[in-house]
């Protein structure tokens, strides 16, 4: 089963998104700051990575830079609330396959997933 890891220090959003992923067949985990992402996403295999942002402890430019630099390349899907188009190209650049801004339909961000895992229903 696919496996997704949620990184959102907003407990609702995460909650939100992952009740709506396991309806929807997913596995999922959480974390809630920038350094927990990293050692969950050091244990075990992911297939995409939600992640937002503005995390507390270690941000997620950070999180994405050491992912990326120690070969961690599994789709990463940016969820913020930062609407800068620079930010954007930014995050894109710096390896992230996706960026969705806040607030989000969660259809549109499950099309997403499903469309970076390959997994497109025609």
């Amino acid at each position: 089963m696919t496996q997704i890891l949620i990184v959102e220090d907003e407990a609702r959003v995460a909650a939100f998104v992952e009740k709506g992923l396991r309806k929807n067949g997913f596995n999922t985990s959480v974390a809630a700051d920038g350094e927990q992402a990293l050692l969950v996403a050091e244990s075990r295999d992911f297939d995409l990575m939600l992640l937002d942002l503005g995390l507390p402890v270690k941000d997620g430019w950070m999180v994405l830079q050491e992912l990326r630099n120690h070969g961690k390349h599994f789709p990463v899907i940016v969820v913020t609330a930062l609407t800068d188009e620079r930010g954007k190209a930014a995050a894109l650049e710096a390896g992230a396959n996706d960026y969705v801004t806040k607030p989000f339909s969660f259809y549109d961000l499950l099309a997403r997933i499903r469309n970076q895992l390959g997994d497109c229903k025609s």
